[in-house]
C-alpha cells in the first residue's frame, strides 16, 4: 500500500483534474424521484463558490456497522418512528456489547489485537433498523416475473457449484463492483468516501473495491438504453439544501438484489442534517421485480482529511478469491478419494457466493 503522502499527493491532484474539467452547470435535471419521507431541515451548509450547497469532505457510514436492514422481529407493529431517543440510545448500547461478544479476540487473547484495527467498534447506529419505507420495516416480496426470472438464472447455471470457477464467485469476491447502493453500504472495513464538487458535477469516491461515481448536474438526459453499467448512469439535481441523485440503466449482473437492470431506478437523497452528518435516503424501483418503490437510509459521518479513502488495490490482495477456489478443489479431491476408498463422503461446504458486508440477494 502506498504511504499517506503519496496519497494525499494523488488525491489532490485527482481533485485539481476534476475541478478544472467539470463545465458549468446549466439547467436544473429534469429527473423526477420517487417521493421518500422528507427529514425536516435542521441545518443549512454553506456554499461553493458557484451557489451550490457545500457538501464536500470525508465521510464513514463505521457508525452503521451492526445496523439491521430489515426491521427485526422484536419491534413487529412498531415503525421508526416510534423508536425515542432514550430507546435507540439503549439499543445502540446493546449492539455495541453484542459486536464485542462476537469478536473475543478484540484487544485480549493469543489472537488479540488492537481495538482500533476494528472501524466498526463502537459504532453509534442512527435509527433502529433501515428500511423506511414500506412502514412495517421490511422489503416487498418480489413478483411472479422476479421469481420466474431468478428461476431461470438458477436453470441457466447447469448444475454448477458455488465455487467451480470465479464466475460462480460474486461481483465483490471478485473485486469488480459492490454495485449501487451496494457500494455505499457499511461493511467490516473500508468504509471511507470522499465527495468532490465543481461547477455542474459532483463525484463520490468509494474506498471500497476503489469506484467513482462522477455525477453530472446541468439536465441532460440519460445514456441510451443500449448503455448498461455496473455501476449504472447517474443524473443529479439539487432540491434545497438536498442533492438528489437518479441513476438507471444497470448491467443485470450488478442490479440490486437481482433485479431487472433495464427497469431498474435507484433514488438517493444526500440531505446535510448537521455540521457533521449527511443523511443517506434511497428508494428503489422496479416494477419487474418488486410491486411498488421501497425506501431504506442511514447516515454518513463526516471526518477529517486523515481518514479520506485509502487505495483499495483490491485485485492485487484478493488471496480470498484465489482460497475460496482453492478449498473448493480440495473438498472435491478429499470426497473422490473417499469414494475410492468405500467410505462415507462428507458433506460439501456451501461456499456461500455472498462477500464480506454484501447484501444476501433475493431474500
Amino acid at each position: 500500500m502506498r504511504s499517506l503522502t503519496c496519497l494525499a499527493l494523488a488525491a489532490t491532484a485527482t481533485n485539481v483534474l476534476l475541478v478544472a474539467s467539470l463545465r458549468a452547470q446549466t439547467a436544473p435535471s429534469t429527473a423526477t424521484a420517487v417521493p421518500v419521507k422528507k427529514t425536516a431541515d435542521r441545518w443549512s451548509p454553506s456554499r461553493t463558490p458557484w451557489g451550490d450547497p457545500d457538501l464536500q469532505g470525508v465521510f464513514s457510514n463505521a457508525d452503521e456497522y451492526g445496523l439491521p436492514f430489515e426491521r427485526p422481529t422484536q419491534y413487529e407493529g412498531r415503525r421508526l418512528e416510534d423508536i425515542s431517543p432514550a430507546e435507540m440510545a439503549r439499543i445502540v448500547e446493546d449492539r455495541q456489547r453484542d459486536i464485542v461478544t462476537r469478536a473475543p479476540s478484540v484487544g485480549s487473547g493469543a489472537l488479540g489485537v488492537p481495538v482500533h484495527w476494528f472501524e466498526f467498534y463502537g459504532a453509534k447506529n442512527s435509527r433502529a433498523w433501515m428500511v423506511a419505507d414500506p412502514p412495517d420495516g421490511k422489503v416487498p416480496p418480489v413478483t411472479a416475473e422476479a421469481q420466474r426470472r431468478l428461476a431461470l438464472r438458477a436453470e441457466s447455471r447447469g448444475g454448477r457449484g458455488p465455487a467451480d470457477s470465479y464466475e460462480d464467485r460474486s461481483l465483490y469476491d471478485r473485486c469488480i463492483t459492490r454495485g449501487v447502493p451496494g457500494s455505499m453500504m457499511p461493511a467490516q472495513y473500508g468504509d471511507a468516501y470522499q465527495i468532490v464538487q465543481g461547477p455542474g458535477y459532483v463525484a463520490l469516491n468509494i474506498e471500497m473495491v476503489h469506484e467513482t461515481r462522477v455525477i453530472p448536474l446541468d439536465g441532460r438526459a440519460h445514456v441510451s438504453a443500449k448503455v448498461r453499467l455496473d455501476m449504472g448512469d447517474p443524473r443529479g439535481h439539487w432540491e434545497g439544501n438536498t442533492l438528489v441523485v437518479e441513476t438507471t440503466n444497470f448491467t443485470n449482473r450488478a442490479a440490486y438484489r437481482n433485479s431487472n437492470g433495464a427497469t431498474l431506478t435507484i433514488v438517493e437523497r444526500f440531505t446535510p442534517v448537521a455540521p457533521n452528518i449527511v443523511e443517506w435516503l434511497v428508494t428503489v424501483t422496479d416494477p419487474a421485480t418488486w410491486p411498488r418503490p421501497w425506501s431504506f437510509g442511514m447516515h454518513l459521518t463526516k471526518k477529517t482529511d486523515a481518514e479520506r479513502p485509502f487505495e483499495y488495490a483490491c485485485h492485487e490482495g484478493n488471496y480470498g478469491l484465489q482460497n475460496i477456489l482453492s478449498a473448493a478443489r480440495a473438498e472435491e479431491r478429499t470426497i473422490a478419494e473417499a469414494v475410492k476408498k468405500g467410505l462415507a463422503t462428507p458433506a460439501p461446504s456451501e461456499f456461500p457466493r455472498e462477500a464480506e458486508g454484501e447484501e444476501r440477494r433475493g431474500k
